[in-house]
């Protein structure tokens, strides 16, 4: 509402809607109304980069696309510019800080990273103890400003949970600062896989399953373990033209790219991936009949 709706009836611009995502409906209507701003959430940006319907479409319009909800790669980012000819950026937010704190400057965007803090705002990386830890360690995003909630309504104990009594407000999100004050996301704390005492990033194995040329979307998940606590398990929606037809032949393309504790313990084909409507992975979907 305030971060596409609001920011674009106040510019004055026009804005094209849908009931419901189609895919050729979606791209019939940037070509047919010239759309040149594009939001989206990364299943879609996953869609523009992989789906072979997008070649078929005059998107030339499109001049920026801003891509939010939950992390989106460097590598698929690169490939969406690469196949819509025009610049991606990667923002942050939550429904508690009303709801950005972090952006992308037009001037000096960077590959992979949602920006850096928006004015009056401050953030910091933190560790279990809420301390910050050094530049490009990874740790909780906390963010503190004008922007961030007074309280969640009626509910104190998640109050007290979400809100430090220094006035900043606890992300769940897992990401690292570099040396210039740009913020990564890597994944939600609450996702994060233990494997053998080490923690996985879902959305770090889930870019690299995307990098596959046969694979046009995959999630990723932590299943029980006897022995490690918890393994790996890869969900894979394979493109119609696949060469790739045995789990070994995608398991092999991740082992050469990660440490042991990251390799994939099981790998599963499915025709879809659960999304909710904001077009983030339904992980608990994943531990369900019948995917489970």
């Amino acid at each position: 509402m305030v971060a596409v709706l609001h920011t674009t009836l106040w510019c004055g611009a026009t804005i094209v809607t849908m009931p419901a995502f189609d895919p050729e409906g979606f791209l019939g209507a940037v070509e047919e109304h010239k759309v040149s701003y594009l939001p989206v959430a990364p299943p879609l940006a996953v869609f523009l980069a992989k789906h072979p319907l997008v070649q078929k479409y005059d998107l030339s319009s499109v001049k920026m696309i801003f891509s939010g909800a939950a992390p989106l790669g460097p590598e698929t980012e690169k490939e969406v510019e690469k196949l819509v000819d025009c610049k991606v950026f990667q923002g942050y937010g939550m429904t508690e800080m009303s709801p950005v704190s972090h952006l992308n400057p037009p001037s000096a965007p960077r590959t992979g990273s949602i920006g850096i803090a928006v004015c009056n705002t401050e953030a910091y990386i933190a560790d279990e103890n809420l301390d910050e830890v050094p530049t490009g360690e990874r740790g909780e995003l906390c963010v503190r400003g004008p922007n961030v909630m007074q309280e969640y309504l009626g509910n104190p104990e998640a109050t007290a949970e979400t809100l430090m009594e220094n006035g900043y407000l606890r992300t769940g999100d897992i990401g690292y600062e570099d040396e210039d004050g740009y913020i990564f996301i890597v994944d939600r704390l609450k996702e994060l896989i233990k494997v053998k005492g080490y923690q996985v990033a879902p959305a770090e194995l889930e870019e690299l399953l995307l990098s596959h040329p046969d694979v046009a979307d995959a999630a990723v998940i932590g299943i029980p373990h006897e022995r490690h606590g918890e393994a790996v398990k890869a969900f894979v929606v394979l493109k119609a033209d696949a060469k790739a037809t045995t789990d070994d032949n995608i398991k092999d393309y991740i082992a050469g790219t990660v440490a042991d504790y990251k390799q994939i313990s099981t790998l599963v084909f499915t025709d879809v991936i659960p999304k909710s409507a904001s077009g983030k992975i339904l992980r608990r979907m994943l531990k369900e009949p019948p995917y489970c």
